[in-house]
């Protein structure tokens, strides 16, 4: 007979096994029928990987297979570094040698800016104006500031001359006013030159007859006396006739003698203009003047594009390029708007004085196609950028001229900003690839930068310009559209070197990479 309590164990374990056999519901309930089994499975306990002990490691690490193994790894190792260590070498011994920059003044740097009439070039009309907009001639990305003549003479009295700080004439400014736009250019790395040129009222620059060692003497005098006072250079017209004078070297001596390195070395510029000179004049004073730029009229003058290639080759030929400056213009006073004629050659000839080796050199205005209407200089124009005002009655001449200006201004900026980045533009080799009656194309090269090609065609026709590649001057098949007013031209886009066809007046930049 069992027990009472052994009778109350059994009855729960029977409890427990039937209730682990009962189906279960969806709420967790046991389903009345037995149509099913739940089997519970207990998870083994996870087994987790801790690595070798120190021992273990110890143990294994003196194997011989091990240390043939550790042996073998350290070998690929070397021989894996001395092997990238050799191709490295490879690679500099046989890349091309970069081609050392050459040394350049501050001249040519950019593009050199005249302002010869103060009162035409701001609304003060004195030394301060040119101050005061000194921020909008910076944008142009211009190197240089030539200005004057400041000094008081009366026309061909020589006994009136006097080209130092007292002459200064009080309607264009004082000494302080000179003093402070030459520190502000100078924070802006815009160098300051003054025109010293003698009689600049009078008929000849040089008044003539025996007076010759007086003017040379009190020049001199003028000279140190402004570069002592800091500024950068001068400037003298005729230099035909001036280099011709009694005691001449004395001028670029003591230009030279009064280089400084103040806070960077500042080379002092020596600057003479040339009128109505042949390109081999040119080029014959350019030896032996002892300029350190000579500007002349000679792109104004010959109007051929042969002509004009072949005066710029045989300049560049036989002189040093940093001592050649290209104008259009400034030479003799006149806009570049007027020597363009018409208003789409205003962008052409930016782009030809900004690409041609060399220093371009711009009269105030020219960025945005200033233009004289007689004998008088025009008023420059500072509010281009200003549009009309909404719902006010619009004059559409004079808006379409506004809205030519702005694209001319915004085209000489892109161009000079170009000029001054890329080596090829700033000191690059000039070679002659095509030439036409009124049209002409070079390339623009330096060591292993990008090359450039100008194509300009300033006649009344179209023209087709057959580019042909030279032993120095190599062409790819095709090259990209850099810049362009030929609207058959479009920017970007790929064509062909073979030949390259222009509109009438129209230009265009285009950019190929170095090969090696």
């Amino acid at each position: 007979m069992t027990k009472e309590g052994e009778l109350d164990i059994k009855d729960l374990e029977l409890i427990d096994m039937d209730s682990e056999t009962q189906p279960m519901t969806a709420d967790g309930a046991v389903a009345a029928e037995k149509n099913g089994t739940v089997k519970i499975k207990v998870p083994e306990e996870e087994v987790k990987f801790t690595g070798l002990s120190k021992d273990e490691l110890l143990k294994v690490a003196g194997t011989a297979g091990w240390m043939r193994t550790r042996w073998v790894l350290l070998a690929l190792f070397w021989v894996g570094w001395l092997g990238m260590l050799a191709g490295a070498i490879v690679i500099i011994v046989q890349a091309p040698r970069c081609q050392p920059i050459p040394e350049s003044n501050w001249w040519n740097e950019g593009p050199l800016y005249q302002i010869d009439d103060l009162t035409a070039f701001s609304q003060d009309g004195k030394i301060k104006g040119v101050e005061d907009k000194l921020d909008m001639v910076n944008q142009l990305k211009v190197k240089g500031l030539l200005l004057g003549p400041f000094h008081q003479v009366q026309a061909n009295q020589v006994s009136t001359l006097n080209l130092q700080q007292r002459s200064i004439d009080p309607t264009k400014g004082t000494l302080e006013e000179l003093q402070s736009l030459m520190e502000k250019a100078h924070k802006k790395g815009i160098s300051v030159v003054l025109d010293l040129t003698p009689n600049y009222l009078g008929n000849k620059p040089w008044f003539g007859g025996s007076k010759s060692v007086e003017v040379m003497e009190k020049l001199k005098e003028a000279a140190k006396y402004w570069l002592d006072l800091g500024v950068d250079g001068i400037k003298l017209s005729d230099l035909g006739v001036a280099s011709t004078m009694v005691d001449w070297q004395s001028i670029p001596d003591t230009t030279s003698n009064n280089d400084t390195e103040i806070e960077l070395p500042r080379k002092k510029a020596l600057i003479g203009v040339l009128r109505g000179k042949s390109a081999t004049q040119v080029s014959e004073l350019l030896n032996t003047s002892s300029v350190n730029l000579l500007i002349s009229d000679l792109l104004t003058n010959i109007t051929g594009g042969a002509e004009r290639a072949e005066a710029i080759q045989m300049l560049l030929n036989k002189n040093d390029q940093r001592n050649v400056g290209w104008t259009l213009g400034a030479a003799t006073g006149t806009h570049l708007a007027n020597e363009a004629k018409t208003p789409e050659l205003v962008k052409l000839y930016h782009l030809l004085l900004l690409t041609l080796p060399g220093t371009p050199i711009f009269l105030y205005g020219d960025e945005i196609g200033l233009q004289a209407q007689g004998k008088e200089s025009p008023m420059m124009l500072w509010d281009i950028e200003k549009k009309p005002e909404e719902g006010a009655a619009v004059n559409k001449t004079a808006e379409a001229d506004r809205e030519a200006r702005v694209e001319f201004r915004k085209w000489f900026k892109i161009l000079s900003d170009l000029r001054g980045k890329e080596r090829s533009l700033l000191h690059g080799e000039y070679h002659t690839l095509s030439s036409s009656g009124s049209a002409m194309a070079y390339l623009r090269l330096w060591d292993q930068s990008d090359r450039y090609v100008v194509a300009v065609n300033w006649g009344s026709a179209p023209t087709t310009l057959m580019l042909k590649s030279t032993d120095t001057a190599k062409l790819p098949a095709e090259a990209k559209v850099r810049l362009s007013t030929d609207p058959e031209l479009v920017e970007d886009a790929m064509v062909s070197l073979e030949a390259i066809t222009l509109g009438p007046g129209m230009g265009a930049l285009l950019q190929f990479p170095f090969t090696s």
